[in-house]
């Protein structure tokens, strides 16, 4: 298991730090299916003690990001191919519906916010995936539908299939993919306004990655 990258922490507002600072470290695919975790560990590389750390673990467990097991080891749930099947067609259903509201409300100054996330220099290796620039991307467009009932839906989907994200990235196959290609398809479309194009895009992006894991 590699170790993740997570920011330190200003030690205001801890409590909320701390889950956010986690909940995005799962959300870009840092930590894999299997992966058993450490509330010393994590709480050092916070920079934290470790009473807002398992309070946050807490949070997680509840949201499915990890597994309490009965040794009270703290787990990343395993891979398995129905539970990925079914957040598969939860993104689908409901991030083409935001992305269908967001096509309604988004402005030509959040439209070119987007095309300078996709122009940022790389983060991570050549080879892997950007998935900081990824995240961005979709969280940026979503946030444009202003919709308060999906966006949570839609975060709590990503926070679980983060730990899949880190299987399809680690996959030979990764280094071949095109990564922008289906997010330039969708600016373009923003910019024309055509729903039934941004869908398409959408729908393309969303599937090959799961693909990679559910032929």
């Amino acid at each position: 298991m590699s170790t993740p990258t997570i920011a330190r922490l200003d030690p205001l507002k801890l409590r909320e730090n701390v889950y956010f600072s986690l909940r995005d470290a799962f959300t870009r695919g840092d930590f894999a299916p299997g992966d058993v975790l450490s509330l010393r560990n994590l709480a050092d590389q916070l920079g934290v003690s470790m009473t807002p750390v398992r309070e946050a673990v807490r949070r997680l467990v509840a949201e499915g990001a990890l597994v309490d097991t009965p040794s009270r080891t703290l787990m990343v749930p395993p891979f398995d191919a129905r539970r990925a099947a079914d957040l598969k067609s939860a993104r689908l259903a409901l991030e083409s519906l935001v992305l269908d509201q967001a096509m309604d409300r988004i402005t030509p100054a959040e439209i070119d916010a987007l095309e300078a996330i996709l122009k940022r220099p790389k983060t991570g290796p050549d080879t892997l995936p950007d998935l900081v620039t990824n995240h961005a991307f979709h969280q940026t467009l979503y946030r444009c539908s202003k919709s308060e009932v999906l966006l949570p839906m839609i975060e709590a989907l990503w926070l679980q299939y983060g730990a899949y994200l880190n299987l399809i990235i680690n996959r030979p196959t990764a280094s071949m993919i095109s990564e922008h290609v289906h997010h330039d398809e969708i600016l373009s479309a923003l910019r024309t306004g055509d729903k039934e194009k941004a869908q398409a895009a959408l729908v393309a992006d969303i599937t090959r990655s799961f693909h990679v894991l559910i032929p």
